[in-house]
């Protein structure tokens, strides 16, 4: 799951601090990204080869560099497109939802944990379960970028928590 407790909730004591982190799924691990980048220049360089030494190698060269500059760039963008984190802070007397969004900008909400109510709406919001939680005057969306599935088990957990 592309979220985790941090400090997790007591079961003893459902009114204890707890701190929750969420994050959208990366499908490309550093590891993987370098990979995939070799095997790229790799396989762009073998019939390159083949014209090594000609007018032709030199005329195509530019292109291919191009092509795989192309596609490290739009990995490295949607890398760092995808550095969103929301952290969920839940205290003895306090909920609060932080968002550091791609762009840097951050967004925050606080509200009494007592008034707190978890939702979802399973065909009423912008995608398929979304969960939303709900007081201090304002509702605020929670784990927007995670799957169908995942928002579901997000909300089942929420639901046990506040």
């Amino acid at each position: 799951m592309p979220y985790s407790w941090i400090t997790p909730p007591s079961a003893s004591d459902p009114r204890s601090p707890c701190e929750m982190h969420l994050w959208p799924h990366q499908s490309l691990p550093p590891q993987g990204y370098a990979r995939f980048i070799g095997v790229t220049a790799l396989l762009i360089a073998l019939p390159l080869l083949a014209f090594a030494g000609s007018v032709v190698f030199w005329g195509l060269l530019p292109f291919l560099l191009l092509a795989l500059f192309g596609l490290k760039y739009a990995l490295d963008r949607n890398r760092r497109d995808a550095q969103v984190i929301e952290v969920l802070t839940l205290d003895t007397h306090e909920a609060r939802l932080e968002r550091r969004n791609a762009n840097g900008t951050q967004q925050s909400w606080q509200c009494n944990r007592y008034w707190v109510t978890v939702e979802l709406h399973p065909l009423g919001g912008p995608v398929p379960n979304y969960v939303t939680l709900r007081g201090g005057g304002r509702e605020v969306e929670i784990g927007a970028f995670l799957s169908e599935d995942e928002r579901q088990a997000l909300y089942d957990e929420l639901l046990q928590d506040l």
